[in-house]
């Protein structure tokens, strides 16, 4: 029997919202050809989909979850299937997470509810926002509505990300002498 992990609650957006999906995690000795996926609205590996594939296809509401060593591309003209994609962080300190939020806005252009599962905390949601993530499955052993507080922990970026396409020095207008009017004078 697999194991299935659901939230009570997540942050969606910049909300706590009631959380309707499931995620389905195998356990020892399951393997992704003959693992049963039980109904409704459920977040599968991609390990499960590209084994039962034929199948799942005609589900009407199906999420898929990548592990940090997974590459989003190898799914990439499917993206649309999926009402929710998914990226587990196994451990707080595992970033390679952010770079599969990246890649999946901004070079496959998945434009679903992308959700941060696994060992999730407030002290990453900053920068998980900035990466393309719209909601948070936080640790359930840790307050939701401190987590949500990690959304605004900073009022303004300099780098450029999903969230702000410009960095700052291109958002605010300065008093440049035209002598330096290189690209990067009067930071």
């Amino acid at each position: 029997m697999p194991k299935l992990q659901h939230h009570e609650q997540i942050i969606k957006g910049r909300e706590v919202v009631a959380d309707d999906w499931t995620v389905l995690r195998l356990d020892e000795g399951e393997t992704p050809e003959s693992v049963a996926v039980p109904d409704g609205k459920i977040i599968v590996p991609l390990a499960v989909w590209e084994a039962q594939r034929a199948t799942l296809a005609a589900r009407p509401q199906l999420g898929l979850w990548f592990a940090p060593d997974e590459q989003a591309h190898s799914v990439k003209d499917e993206l649309g299937k999926f009402a929710v994609i998914a990226v587990d962080f196994p451990k707080f300190s595992d970033g390679r997470g952010y770079s599969i939020a990246f890649n999946l806005r901004k070079r496959l252009g998945y434009t679903g509810e992308l959700r941060a599962i696994g060992d999730v905390l407030r002290d990453q949601l900053f920068q998980m926002v900035r990466c393309g993530f719209d909601a948070y499955a936080t640790r359930q052993d840790r307050s939701i509505h401190d987590a949500l507080k990690g959304l605004t922990v900073f009022s303004e970026t300099y780098q450029a990300s999903v969230d702000q396409p410009l960095p700052l020095f291109r958002r605010h207008q300065r008093d440049v002498p035209p002598e330096h009017s290189d690209v990067g004078a009067g930071i």
